[in-house]
């Protein structure tokens, strides 16, 4: 049997994998994920948009590691993805400092530090290019060389003098973020994408930036700024439902439901912080957690879907590392699956507490009904269609009619009909599902509510009683202080 090495060649795989789908966003992450394993407390992203070759770098006070860990590190797929890994460890495939660095740079340089021993390493994807071999050849660099690198040099002096160990993650020659033949727009650009980056970390690292007591707390910095917690749960507002357990391979895995507040009941400031850049509606879903870290979000796994009434509903899932091959969790860890026997315990859940998110609208929707006894617009349902009509039986409607002539009911009539199909649906629900907190309803002057309590009294004395089923009766009912005002200018005591 003849035997052939078929060493794939460095350039033409690298720039194939530099195209494996990493986000500036999810890139960045992954190399977080690297220094949270390293047992680090405080990450700095770095970065400088001016100079004529942008650069990117993510330090760390973590454990830092050895030539040979540094080596092994570097090399792509250094770790077996079915290996047993510490339950904290945030890795899986050992590709991510490659693969994540290669997406958005030709250049990746790390130095680490353990015991004030420095170790230094580059790939450079021209380097290996411009070689004559197929050899997949990384550079050592020595003291003179390091200091030779004026960012390198300089970052190791501001993060690590002071430190034992830790690491630096350089990211030079970023051809990915900037659009090179367009100079004039080169800083806007890259923070326009660094700003994007903020939010993510934020959003995906909030449980380590703001822990639970008896958890650990790690810092990011973002240029000197301290990012603050994003929690997509709103849990100082929200309700929280009943948690749940289940064992699934033998890992638990567990699942806190919340609903977050109705717009009535929050700020407006709060109200859009919460709905994030998507809203509610596609804010909705499970949010998968590994350790911590949020893998995927706003999603049902389509077993059920997004709709108005469960906008409101968010379930934290916490998942072990130990599942991550059942969870079909990539290489950039922002995509998820739950198998089958997972999806069946979440489906169980869900119909639990699908209910309760949709009871925050369908109980207002009850108050509203059983307080106003002479609504303006009736809801019809009829042969499988919703629709609303104007409420032609409304005491001011009545009495109007009664006064005026014939001629002048079917004119009246004709009007109500012109403005009941004009009703403008698609308007109104858009805005109803993307921003009801900015939707008020319209309020009637003092001389509007004079005018059609006069038409509904007319020269009759009236009850007390009666009175108080006036402000049950629309409009007199959304406008209750102005017609308690009109009522005693009339003469009558409430």
């Amino acid at each position: 049997m003849k035997k052939v090495n078929l060493s794939p060649n460095p350039v033409s795989l690298i720039e194939s994998m530099r195209d494996i789908g990493y986000s500036l966003e999810t890139a960045i992450s992954d190399i977080i994920d690297n220094s949270i394993t390293a047992r680090a407390k405080n990450i700095s992203i770095r970065f400088d948009s001016n100079a004529s070759d942008s650069w990117i770098a993510i330090v760390d006070d973590g454990i830092g590691m050895t030539e040979d860990e540094l080596v092994f590190a570097m090399r792509l797929g250094s770790q077996n993805p079915l290996k047993e890994r510490s339950e904290n460890d945030l890795g899986r495939f050992g590709l991510g400092l490659k693969t994540a660095s290669f997406s958005q740079c030709r250049r990746l340089t790390v130095l680490t530090q353990i015991n004030n021993v420095v170790t230094c390493a580059k790939w450079d994807i021209d380097f290996l290019a411009n070689q004559t071999s197929n050899e997949w050849t990384m550079c050592l660099l020595d003291e003179q060389e390091v200091e030779n690198c004026g960012i390198l040099l300089k970052l190791r002096n501001t993060y690590l003098q002071n430190n034992q160990s830790g690491t630096i993650v350089l990211w030079e020659n970023i051809d990915r973020i900037i659009e090179k033949n367009r100079a004039h727009t080169r800083e806007q650009s890259f923070n326009e994408a660094l700003a994007n980056v903020k939010n993510h970390l934020e959003l995906v690292f909030h449980r380590y930036l703001s822990p639970q007591p008896g958890e650990s707390k790690i810092s990011i910095y973002f240029n000197k700024s301290p990012l603050e917690a994003f929690d997509p749960f709103n849990t100082k507002s929200s309700t929280e439902l009943r948690s749940e357990k289940f064992t699934y391979e033998q890992s638990v895995i567990k699942v806190q439901p919340y609903i977050l507040p109705h717009h009535n009941k929050t700020t407006k400031t709060e109200w859009k912080k919460y709905a994030g850049n998507q809203g509610y509606l596609h804010g909705q879903g499970f949010y998968i957690y590994r350790n911590r870290r949020l893998i995927i979000y706003a999603t049902w796994f389509r077993l059920i879907k997004k709709e108005e009434l469960t906008k409101l509903l968010r379930v934290m899932v916490d998942i072990p590392n130990t599942l991550d091959h059942l969870w079909k969790i990539d290489v950039k860890k922002s995509n998820a699956f739950p198998p089958y026997g997972v999806r069946k315990e979440l489906q169980r859940i869900i119909g639990k507490i699908e209910f309760s998110g949709k009871k925050v609208y369908k109980q207002r929707g009850q108050r509203v009904t059983e307080k106003t006894i002479h609504p303006a617009w009736k809801r019809v349902a009829k042969n499988n269609q919703i629709f609303y009509q104007i409420n032609k039986e409304h005491p001011i409607i009545v009495k109007y009619l009664e006064k005026i002539s014939e001629n002048d009911k079917e004119n009246f009539e004709n009007i109500l009909s012109m403005i009941e199909t004009t009703f403008p649906r698609e308007s109104f629900y858009s805005d109803s599902a993307s921003i009801p907190e900015e939707m008020i309803g319209n309020t009637m002057e003092k001389k509007q509510i004079e005018s059609m309590l006069r038409i509904f009294i007319g020269d009759d004395k009236i009850s007390k009683t009666k009175l108080n089923e006036i402000l049950q009766i629309e409009p007199f009912a959304s406008n209750q202080e102005i017609t308690k005002t009109v009522i005693r200018d009339f003469g009558y005591e409430l």
